[in-house]
């Protein structure tokens, strides 16, 4: 069965233009297998660079330092968004917060514009009711953490600890204790902080501490913690043994080929899904349009074939991009490749 383009859109204008925002999909609630978009509310987790082809004096003015002093956040292109999903069938939506709240244990972490408490819920009690699960993620990889300001420097220090609990604690209580809660912790490696003017990346003994921590604090707010599972990349055999079976994986990879035996050192990248599959952890495997506009299928394509369907609790899908005007075509075509895949299944 296919699902073009066209029918997508006329789906989700329909959707838009009735005022029906309940998903069109899912044979199973979320809660026993998630159809999921990664959406950034808040973006000071990395420097910005222009898609290619775009020119930054026609849209959103890009910034070359981390951080930016306001929120950059486009609403109506976001109830757009939120809107298609629903027609497309996901059931699951992981907002990734940095500083689009000022969160009542350190509002100095806001910058000018960052929605209040009763603001976000708000808009979380206007995703549930359209029947999305909605997901809390902050990213505490030290690669992805500017958003976190003076603390961003402090990291593994007493005063760091106590200000990601804070947060964690905040984020729970807002989001009404969420079943899950995705804490980033992807690429904290020197190469990928090369340009950064200030890089740290925690290793060996000190890694496993604090994500042991991170996966701590989290479950005792009683959410299950979530993470980027790129660390078992080069990190196989400890990752496998000493990562607690209670966290969620993703590992992520956005290419086109997937035989390993074709990949050469990228093979990591899909191997990493069976290794993942066979030592018995729970998965979410992730895609994306990022690259490749059959990336997404073929992650479903490939987990299908090759993991225990029991532990894949479903798929995510992580276009990057930013909830602007500017990004919303090549979010729009995300939400598209999300739906085709939902209704294949069907």
């Amino acid at each position: 069965m296919t699902f073009t383009r066209r029918d997508f859109m006329a789906t989700a204008l329909g959707a838009l233009a009735s005022g029906v925002c309940r998903p069109a999909a899912a044979k199973t609630p979320a809660k026993d297998f998630a159809w999921s978009y990664l959406a950034h509310f808040g973006v000071n987790s990395w420097k910005d660079v222009p898609l290619e082809g775009q020119d930054p004096s026609k849209g959103e003015k890009w910034l070359t330092r981390c951080c930016a002093d306001h929120v950059r956040f486009d609403e109506e292109s976001w109830r757009r968004l939120s809107a298609a999903l629903a027609a497309a069938g996901c059931n699951q939506i992981v907002i990734d917060l940095a500083e689009i709240v000022v969160y009542p244990s350190h509002p100095e972490l806001a910058v000018k514009g960052s929605w209040s408490v009763d603001r976000l819920r708000a808009e979380l009690a206007r995703l549930r009711g359209m029947g999305f699960e909605v997901i809390p993620k902050m990213n505490f990889s030290a690669c992805h953490d500017t958003w976190l300001k003076d603390y961003h420097r402090m990291v593994s220090t007493k005063k760091y600890y106590q200000v990601c609990e804070d947060l964690i604690k905040d984020a729970v209580a807002i989001f009404d204790r969420p079943r899950l809660f995705h804490l980033g912790y992807d690429e904290e490696t020197a190469n990928h902080q090369r340009q950064h003017l200030f890089a740290v990346c925690r290793q060996g003994e000190l890694w496993w501490h604090d994500f042991l921590w991170f996966a701590k604090v989290t479950e005792k707010t009683g959410s299950r913690p979530w993470i980027w599972s790129d660390y078992v990349w080069h990190h196989k055999d400890e990752f496998l043994q000493r990562m607690p079976k209670s966290v969620l994986q993703s590992n992520w990879y956005y290419g086109a080929q997937f035989d390993p035996a074709k990949m050469g050192d990228r093979s990591a990248y899909v191997e990493a899904y069976e290794w993942l599959d066979k030592a018995g952890f729970d998965q979410v495997p992730t895609g994306s349009n990022w690259s490749c506009d059959t990336n997404f299928a073929d992650t479903v394509r490939f987990c299908d074939a090759h993991c225990d369907k029991d532990r894949i609790k479903g798929y995510l899908m992580a276009p990057w991009t930013r909830t602007f005007a500017i990004h919303e075509a090549k979010s729009m075509e995300a939400i598209s490749q999300l739906a085709a895949v939902v209704k294949e299944r069907q």
